[in-house]
């Protein structure tokens, strides 16, 4: 006889963990999340630099959910983001054009008014135009076309 307390624990697919895992790492991603009926498993990767500068961290995940890769020796440090830079609402891929071989949205230099779009983030097969929030000269931008993006990731400076 099954002990009913044995029913109900969660079994842990340590396979499918593993391989969700693999595909952080594979495609850069910090998480995944996937559903099958009542079984719902979600993989967190955070970035080897906020983990130094954090300190240590004692959660409960599993570890392969929480091992980043071995950071790549640094050539140089990046430049910091300017502080008034356009920042990105969500994470997904970011296009300069609206559609491949078009002609941008913005260039640096060029002129644009607010409300103008800047940009388009495909989210979840959505695509989502990122507006200019004030008037001005795009002096940066500050990623290139079909890049992933993050939340809250720097993509224009306008002046």
């Amino acid at each position: 006889m099954v002990d009913p307390k044995e029913q109900q624990a969660m079994r842990v697919d340590t396979a499918l963990v593993k391989e969700l895992a693999e595909l952080l790492s594979a495609n850069e991603l910090t998480e995944i999340e996937v559903e099958d009926g009542g079984r719902r498993i979600k993989v967190v990767r955070q970035a080897i630099r906020e983990v130094l500068a954090s300190g240590p961290s004692y959660n409960s995940m599993p570890a392969a959910a929480t091992q980043a890769p071995a950071a790549a020796p640094v050539a140089e440090a990046a430049p910091a983001a300017p502080v008034d830079a356009v920042k990105s609402p969500m994470v997904g891929t970011a296009y300069l054009s609206p559609e491949p071989g078009a002609k941008p949205f913005i260039a640096v230099g060029s002129p644009v008014k607010q409300g103008d779009t800047l940009l388009i983030i495909e989210a979840m097969k959505v695509m989502n135009p990122i507006t200019a929030p004030k008037g001005g000269k795009i002096s940066q931008i500050l990623i290139s076309d079909s890049q992933p993006v993050e939340f809250d990731q720097p993509l224009v400076v306008i002046e």
